[in-house]
């Protein structure tokens, strides 16, 4: 009994096995970014308890919750510069 591999390629992965792959390192791209941007908005004051809510939902939410807190804090921070006025008066 032979193998036959006759139109398939053994040195290329299935489609399936390179969209996993870029679904991970997307996931953990975007994990990277936000932990680093939720360390960053640490510093600032705010409600007690925000920030650990933001935490949970970076950590436990896969791939949307990087990404919602990522747009979350993108139109918060253009809300306050927005709010902050004219500075050349």
């Amino acid at each position: 009994m032979t193998g036959r591999t006759e139109g398939v390629s053994l040195l290329l992965p299935a489609a399936y096995d390179v969209a996993w792959s870029l679904a991970v390192v997307v996931h953990l791209g975007l994990l990277f970014v936000a932990l680093v941007r939720w360390n960053g908005a640490r510093a600032t004051p705010g409600a007690p308890g925000a920030g650990l809510v933001d935490l949970l939902v970076v950590v436990l939410v896969p791939v949307l919750g990087p990404a919602a807190y990522l747009v979350g804090r993108r139109a918060a921070g253009s809300g306050r510069r927005a709010d902050a006025g004219p500075t050349g008066s």
